[in-house]
């Protein structure tokens, strides 16, 4: 396993974009992972996301195959980095992989010295909560969560690393 930084790193230049778009094979899954309500998701728009201010998005290779991705949103100004759009291949989920991924974005988050690493997963979206948690993720205080919940278009279950 190898995790990349999309940015300068990737073996394919921003052919990941249209790969990474392609696994969520319904719009709910596009919702459940990213918040969009489009499907097929254009790749056009992952690549973009690699470009936005404070993002570092991150490529897991498993020998010559892409089979994860997942983004670090660095906030100095806040001491946090959130994980967020957290995918894995369908051809490799069921086998640990989205533990493994989250474990090495958790460790690249702690590497930016800020204080928190927190991410936030649809209510709806069981296995990847079941996956957060058995990485060392925990709920943060509901007072906390609502607070954060005020302008999302869902009420998100919000996790803070226990480490």
């Amino acid at each position: 396993m190898e995790l990349l930084r999309a940015e300068g790193h990737d073996r394919a230049g921003t052919a990941y974009a249209d790969t990474v778009a392609g696994w969520p094979a319904t719009a709910r899954e596009v919702s459940l992972w990213c918040g969009r309500q489009e499907h097929p998701l254009p790749g056009a728009a992952v690549a973009e996301w690699r470009d936005a201010e404070d993002v570092e998005a991150h490529l897991l290779y498993e020998g010559r195959e892409l089979v994860g991705y997942g983004e670090l949103w660095v906030d100095a100004e806040e001491d946090e980095v959130e994980i967020a759009r957290v995918i894995v291949a369908p051809s490799a989920r069921g086998r640990g992989l989205g533990r493994r991924l989250i474990t090495e974005l958790t460790a690249r988050a702690r590497l930016t010295g800020l204080a928190e690493v927190f991410l936030r997963v649809h209510p709806d979206n069981d296995g990847a909560l079941r996956c957060y948690l058995g990485a060392g993720y925990v709920p943060v205080p509901a007072e906390l969560a609502a607070e954060w919940n005020l302008p999302q278009p869902v009420a998100y279950v919000w996790l803070r690393h226990a480490g």
